[in-house]
């Protein structure tokens, strides 16, 4: 069984106690209006996902491919689109608001964002080397790469040598974290530890593929409409 992944909006870290009393650091991740917008089947597409959307948007401020698409399919852009690819007994029917509660406490999830931009950075900071010594010598050139260079073969820098570069913006993936718990009313996530990207950055939080998973919402745990909550609401007021 594979089940899909969500897209979330990482708001940022606070702390939150357990029964115990002990206190945990936990990312706070907003699910939001994640919505599922489409559907790829083996006989049309060679495989079977979910096409998840997250935080509708104007057609005009989304890519013209994406505004056709989502016309053809019937349904509202959106300014995010991922695929997770699934088993063919988790396909969720197009359309379905998905909730916080598709995550049960204490499960273990792997989360997936774009790492913070830090420009430009020496050796010592994005490889973390431990620079030349303070003096014997050394003059301004404590913080310097060193030599990187090789013998008469092959005289080249071989690809792939650490140096100073471009540091951060990419794309990380953390494994094994867990799931503090969830709140179905503001449709947010509680995950224990840190989780990549800046405030705002979409994280994609999956199912994780190292740990065993038990009693899931298979397919998911699908956020109620307002329409079937006062359904419910009125039949409980005449069985009363």
């Amino acid at each position: 069984m594979k089940r899909s992944g969500l897209i979330t909006t990482k708001i940022g870290m606070t702390r939150m106690y357990d029964d115990g009393g002990v206190a945990h650091a936990v990312t706070v991740l907003s699910v939001g209006d994640c919505t599922v917008i489409g559907n790829r089947t083996v006989e049309k597409n060679g495989y079977v996902a979910n096409v998840l959307g997250i935080r509708e948007a104007k057609a005009k401020h989304v890519a013209k491919p994406q505004a056709v698409a989502a016309e053809k399919a019937g349904v509202k852009p959106y300014r995010k689109i991922v695929e997770f690819r699934v088993s063919d007994d988790c396909v969720i029917p197009v359309g379905t608001a998905l909730s916080a509660d598709h995550f049960i406490a204490g499960q273990f999830v792997d989360v997936q964002a774009t790492s913070k931009g830090k420009g430009f950075q020496g050796a010592m900071k994005r490889h973390n080397f431990g620079g030349k010594e303070a003096t014997h010598g050394v003059l301004k050139a404590h913080r310097s790469l060193g030599g990187t260079g090789m013998r008469e073969w092959p005289g080249r820098v071989l690809k792939g040598k650490k140096m100073s570069g471009q540091m951060g913006n990419e794309t990380v993936t953390v494994q094994n974290l867990k799931i503090f718990g969830t709140d179905a009313v503001d449709n947010l996530i509680f995950v224990e530890g840190a989780v990549p990207g800046s405030n705002g950055t979409f994280v994609l939080i999956t199912d994780a593929i190292k740990k065993e998973q038990k009693e899931l919402p298979v397919p998911t745990s699908a956020k109620k409409s307002a329409e079937v909550e006062q359904a419910e609401t009125k039949t409980e007021t005449v069985a009363e």
